[in-house]
C-alpha cells in the first residue's frame, strides 16, 4: 500500500488494520538492543557502473541492476555486455567495472514499489534502530564468494563493520539476518574469518566478534531460509531462461518488464543472450543442490515420498505432531519419484528404475553440428555439443542429484570448471581432513563445521504452503542453428492421478522457490544437538510461516505471505526477528514452529551425524 494512501480510506474498506509489528512491540516496551546485519541474496542487491565501454557513456554511478532498469530499455545489448563477467576468470571484463551499491538502499527495494528489506527496516526503526546499528552487507552477488574478497575486499569490510558495531554497542552480540543466497555467503564468511591468512581472515569468531575476550564470546546468528539449495537451479542452466527459477524475482525479463526482451531488439535470440550473461555469474553455481542422492533421493525413493499435493493446509499453528496430516499418503494418488530431478518424458518419470533403458552420456562424442554463423554473438556451449552430444543427454533418460552434476559438467564444462574451483556439493567423510580448509567447501554445510560458539543460536525461518519446484519432465526441442536443445515439457500434466505434476514440473511444499527439505534439514537434523557438523552444540530452531495470500488488492503482497521474497513483509516473521534483535532467545519465541513434514522427511535421510 503506497504510504500516501490515506489510512482511513483503507480501513473503511478492509476494517481496522492491525498495528505493524514494530508499532505493536514498541507499545510493549521493546527497544533496540543487538546490532543487526542484513546479508542480501542473489538478484536483490543494486549494482552500479564505475567504468564502462563507449556504449555506456553517461552512466557513471548509475544503477545497471535494481531501480528502474531504464538503461536496459535504451541499450539492451550494451547492458548485457556490461552485466556479463569474463567467461574465463569470472571477474571484470576488460574496461568494465560494476560494483555493489552501498548502504541500506542497496537492497531495501529491488525496483520502485517492490520491497525486499524495506518493510523489515521500517519496523526495526519503530523500536529505535537506525543506520548506526543496522548494516547492509552488500556484495556483488554475480561473482564467487571468495572473489568478492579478492576483487573488493568485501569479507574484510563485513568483518570490520561487525567489529565496529560490537564496539559501539558496548559489546553486545550481533544478529545476522541473511536471506536466500546470502545464507551461503555468510556461511562462507564465518569460515573465512577463522581460516589462516592469506586465504582467510585469521581470527576466531568466538573471540574476534566480541573484542576483548568477554565472558560470553558468541555471536547470535539469525538464519533465514535455505542451505542445501533449490533444485530449480538446474532448470536455469539447461534452459537459460531464468537467473534462477524464482517466482518472486522471477526470470530476468519478467523482473524488468513483461515481454520486453521478446521484442525486435533481441528477436529469437533472447534466451541465448540471457544465457550468455548468466552463465558468467559464478555465484549461481553455489545454489546447485548439495548432498547428492543421500539428501535428495535416488531413482526409486525420496525423503518426501507420500506427499499429497492437493491436501488442505491447516489453519492454525501446529507442532511436529501435525506432520501426519501434512504428509499422509493418498490411496488414489500416484507416488511421485522426487529423486528423479530430471526425466526425459513423462512416462520415464513414472517407471520403475528396472524398466528404464539408459545409455551413458559421459563418453559420448561431441562436435559442432552447425556453422554457428547466425549465433556467433550469442554463442553457448550447446554449440560444441553437436547433435550426438544432445542426443546422448536425452538417451540417459533420468537424472538424480548425483548424476545431474555429471550432466552439468558435460553440458557446460567451462562454466563447471570455474564453479568447481569455488564450490563443492558433496558430503564430508572426515571433516578434519585438511582438504576441507579450502574455500571451495566453506559454503557447503555438509562439508564444514559450525564455529565453536555454543552460545550462538541459529533460526531457520521460511515459508511453507506454496507449491514449489522439485523435479522436471524434459523434452528435446526442435533443432536449428540457434536453439536451446533441452526444455521443460510444459504439456506434461499429472491430472487427478498425479496432481503434483503441472506444466512439466513436479511440485512439493515450500516457499514457491525453495523446497522445505532444503530450507529446514540442517536445523532439524544436520545441526541439531552436537553433531560432527555442529561440534559445540549451537542451538537450532525451526520457525515456519504458513502462507496465506492477500485477502484483497489493498493488502498488496500481503502480511501473511510465505513466498520467498514476499515473506520479508510477513508480520509474524518480522515480529520474531524484532524480538530476537531486542534480546529474545529461541525458547522465548516458543521453540520450533512447524506446519510441514520436515521432521519426518529428515528422519528418512541416512546421513552420518
Amino acid at each position: 500500500m503506497p504510504a500516501s494512501f490515506p489510512q482511513y480510506v483503507t480501513e473503511a474498506i478492509t476494517g481496522p488494520l492491525p498495528d505493524p509489528p514494530g508499532v505493536k512491540l514498541a507499545k510493549e516496551g521493546l527497544r533496540a538492543k543487538h546490532p543487526v546485519v542484513f546479508v542480501p541474496g542473489i538478484v536483490t542487491g543494486g549494482l552500479e557502473l564505475w567504468e564502462g565501454h563507449q556504449c555506456a557513456e553517461g552512466l557513471f554511478r548509475k544503477r545497471l541492476w535494481g531501480g528502474t532498469f531504464g538503461e536496459l530499455y535504451k541499450r539492451p545489448l550494451c547492458w548485457v555486455e556490461h552485466m556479463s563477467l569474463d567467461n574465463e576468470t569470472g571477474l571484470d571484463p576488460s574496461g568494465i567495472r560494476i560494483r555493489p551499491v552501498s548502504g541500506l538502499v542497496a537492497a531495501d527495494y529491488f525496483a520502485p514499489g517492490y520491497f525486499v528489506w524495506a518493510v523489515l527496516i521500517a519496523n526495526l526503526a519503530r523500536i529505535g534502530y537506525e543506520e548506526k546499528n543496522m548494516y547492509m552487507a552488500a556484495y556483488d552477488w554475480r561473482i564467487s564468494f571468495q572473489n568478492t574478497e579478492v576483487r573488493d575486499q568485501t569479507l574484510s569490510r563485513i568483518k570490520s563493520n561487525i567489529e565496529l558495531m560490537v564496539a559501539s554497542s558496548g559489546g553486545k552480540k550481533v544478529v545476522i539476518i541473511p536471506h536466500s543466497m546470502g545464507v551461503l555467503y555468510f556461511l562462507h564468511f564465518m569460515k573465512w574469518v577463522e581460516a589462516p591468512a592469506p586465504m582467510g581472515g585469521g581470527e576466531k569468531i568466538a573471540y574476534r566478534f566480541t573484542l576483548g575476550f568477554r565472558k560470553d564470546p558468541n555471536l547470535y546468528l539469525l538464519v533465514m531460509f535455505f542451505y542445501l539449495q533449490s533444485v530449480s537451479v538446474f532448470a536455469s542452466f539447461s534452459q537459460g531462461e531464468c537467473i534462477m527459477h524464482m517466482q518472486d524475482s522471477d526470470c530476468v525479463h519478467k523482473s524488468m518488464a513483461p515481454s520486453f526482451l521478446e521484442n525486435e531488439m533481441f528477436n529469437f535470440q533472447t534466451l541465448q543472450h540471457v544465457m550468455r550473461m548468466t552463465r558468467t555469474w559464478d555465484s549461481t553455481m553455489s545454489m546447485i543442490p548439495k548432498g547428492g542422492d543421500t539428501i535428495w533421493g535416488g531413482l526409486d525413493w525420496s525423503p518426501e515420498e507420500g506427499h499429497e499435493c492437493n491436501e488442505k493446509k491447516p489453519k492454525n499453528n501446529s507442532t511436529q505432531t501435525s506432520e501426519n496430516d501434512r504428509t499422509r499418503k493418498s490411496a488414489n494418488a500416484t507416488r511421485v519419484k522426487y529423486g528423479r530431478l530430471i526425466s526425459f518424458g513423462k512416462h520415464v518419470a513414472d517407471l520403475h528404475s528396472s524398466e528404464i533403458e539408459r545409455i551413458d552420456f559421459r563418453d559420448a562424442l561431441k562436435g559442432k553440428s552447425h556453422a554457428n554463423s547466425t549465433c556467433r554473438d550469442v554463442w553457448t556451449e550447446y554449440h560444441d555439443m553437436g547433435i550426438g552430444g544432445v542426443k546422448a543427454v536425452a538417451d540417459y533418460k533420468v537424472y538424480t542429484a548425483g548424476s545431474v552434476l555429471d550432466l552439468l559438467h558435460f553440458v557446460a564444462p567451462k562454466l563447471m570448471k570455474r564453479g568447481s574451483a569455488h564450490f563443492s556439493y558433496g558430503i564430508a567423510d572426515d571433516l578434519d581432513d585438511k582438504k576441507y580448509e579450502h574455500y571451495k567447501y566453506w559454503s557447503n554445510p555438509l562439508e564444514t563445521k559450525l564455529p565453536n560458539a555454543p552460545g550462538m543460536e541459529i533460526f531457520s525461518m521460511y515459508g511453507v504452503g506454496i507449491p514449489t519446484e522439485r523435479a522436471y519432465v524434459y523434452k528435446l526441442s526442435p533443432g536449428g542453428d540457434c536453439y536451446i536443445p533441452f526444455q521443460i515439457d510444459t504439456s506434461a500434466e499429472g491430472g487427478s492421478e498425479s496432481p503434483c505434476l503441472k506444466g512439466g514440473v513436479f511440485h512439493i511444499d515450500g516457499d514457491e522457490t525453495v523446497p522445505i527439505l532444503s530450507a529446514g534439514y540442517m536445523c532439524v537434523k544436520g545441526w541439531r544437538g552436537k553433531t560432527r557438523f555442529n561440534p559445540s552444540g549451537i542451538r537450532t530452531f525451526i520457525r515456519e510461516y504458513n502462507h496465506a495470500p492477500p485477502a484483497n488488492l489493498l493488502e498488496g503482497r500481503g502480511t501473511q505471505s510465505g513466498a520467498h521474497v514476499d515473506i520479508m513483509g510477513n508480520f509474524a516473521l518480522i515480529e520474531d526477528i524484532i524480538r530476537v534483535a531486542a534480546g529474545a532467545t529461541g525458547e522465548d519465541l516458543g521453540g520450533d514452529q512447524v506446519y510441514s513434514g520436515i521432521f519426518k522427511w529428515s528422519e528418512r535421510i541416512k546421513l552420518k551425524l
